[in-house]
């Protein structure tokens, strides 16, 4: 089905940071994956990976999961790590800090997988008679429209 495709769109968001911005820029990119979702009004659960299922790259990561009613169960809708300087300092990227030049962190999110956003909502907003409500935050977006499906 289309939560499970070999090809889709998502919006991922890196950041470069000083050793010292890593855990606060780590805490930012979780607070912008559940702000979208919170936004939408989709139900979520995040997942802290444990150590033994982490890359060798990873010092840190989540998984933000969506209720999926069609399943019963959550499915995974972002991702993000904290690398720290695992991948900089294999490529030799660095900053000038406070004292000398240092390794940068680096750290990815999965901001939004468009593909399985777009089923979340068809799931969790589809009504009795087959229609699906619009989440509020979008209908700016929808010229007026705030159900879709059948007349």
């Amino acid at each position: 089905g289309i939560w499970r495709t070999h090809q889709f769109n998502k919006v991922e968001q890196f950041i470069f940071c000083s050793p010292e911005e890593s855990a606060g820029f780590f805490d930012e990119l979780l607070k912008n994956s559940e702000g979208i979702l919170k936004k939408l009004g989709l139900p979520y659960r995040v997942i802290e990976i444990c150590s033994g299922d982490l890359s060798p790259w990873k010092h840190k990561s989540y998984d933000v999961e969506v209720w999926r009613p069609t399943t019963g169960e959550y499915g995974e809708i972002m991702s993000l790590s904290n690398c720290t300087d695992y991948q900089a300092r294999k490529l030799g990227i660095k900053v000038n800090g406070k004292d000398g030049k240092q390794v940068v962190h680096t750290l990815n999110n999965t901001a939004m997988a468009t593909s399985r956003i777009m089923v979340a909502i068809l799931e969790n907003f589809q009504t009795k008679k087959g229609t699906v409500k619009i989440p509020k935050v979008l209908h700016s977006y929808m010229h007026g429209i705030t159900e879709i499906g059948v007349k």
